[in-house]
């Protein structure tokens, strides 16, 4: 389908004046909807399409993409790790990371690993595009809010005395963590994360000996208030500015 865009395309527009974006989401109409909105953009083009960060390598190999687009929930490794991947196999590529999840639980994670911007899924098409050019111009896209606490973080004026016990999960636990924290079960986060019942409940319990808590209800209830308080902290700052 990408194949055929780019050669519909290729009558009106050069493709070599175009930049060559891999967008990778495990959920084809979100694939779908990001095809449509960056094709009709005279600068950017779809050069091709994953649903799990497997499928990138290759993918990046066969078709030099100028900037892959990828979201944080995916099967198997997630987007995080991709974006480790990536750095390793090829340090110039940059990653935007496109997600539902509130960047104030991963756009540090991302920028940490190599990314260069992070934009929640809420945001629009017309902010999409910006941050796209954004970073194809060299530079990192994230929010004002999340600009300067990163610049406090990377700066080493944050205390590290004051970090939430959660920096210490994994970026995968990190997921699970909230989906607990929204409510779903053990079975409803695997299947979110395309992971095995077993693979969530060993990571379950990984969360409660790096947070200390000794119960799934306690968990669960500490998940919930922390979930509340990022979203609080978020929504006061939207109301503030």
């Amino acid at each position: 389908m990408v194949a055929k865009n780019r050669q519909l395309k290729s009558a009106s527009f050069k493709i070599d004046e175009r930049k060559k974006i891999l967008t990778v989401d495990d959920h084809p109409i979100m694939r779908q909807g990001l095809i449509q909105l960056i094709e009709n953009e005279p600068d950017l083009m779809i050069c091709s399409e994953a649903q799990s960060a497997e499928e990138v390598v290759s993918k990046v190999i066969e078709f030099e993409p100028d900037l892959v687009l990828a979201d944080i929930t995916l099967p198997g490794r997630n987007g995080i790790e991709l974006i480790k991947d990536l750095q390793a196999m090829k340090p110039d590529l940059p990653v935007l990371v496109l997600s539902m999840h509130d960047e104030s639980m991963y756009a540090e994670r991302v920028l940490r690993a190599g990314g260069r911007g992070y934009i929640m899924k809420q945001e629009g098409g017309k902010k999409l595009i910006e941050a796209i050019r954004q970073v194809l111009d060299g530079q990192i896209s994230v929010s004002k809010k999340m600009a300067a606490k990163i610049l406090e973080i990377f700066s080493g004026s944050e205390t590290k005395g004051v970090q939430s016990p959660v920096d210490r999960l994994t970026n995968r636990e990190i997921e699970v963590f909230q989906f607990l924290g929204q409510g779903l079960s053990t079975r409803q986060i695997a299947q979110q994360l395309h992971l095995s019942v077993k693979t969530v409940e060993v990571h379950r319990a990984h969360i409660k000996e790096k947070l200390g808590i000794e119960s799934a209800p306690k968990l669960m209830r500490y998940a919930v208030c922390w979930l509340e308080s990022q979203n609080a902290a978020g929504s006061r700052w939207r109301i503030t500015h």
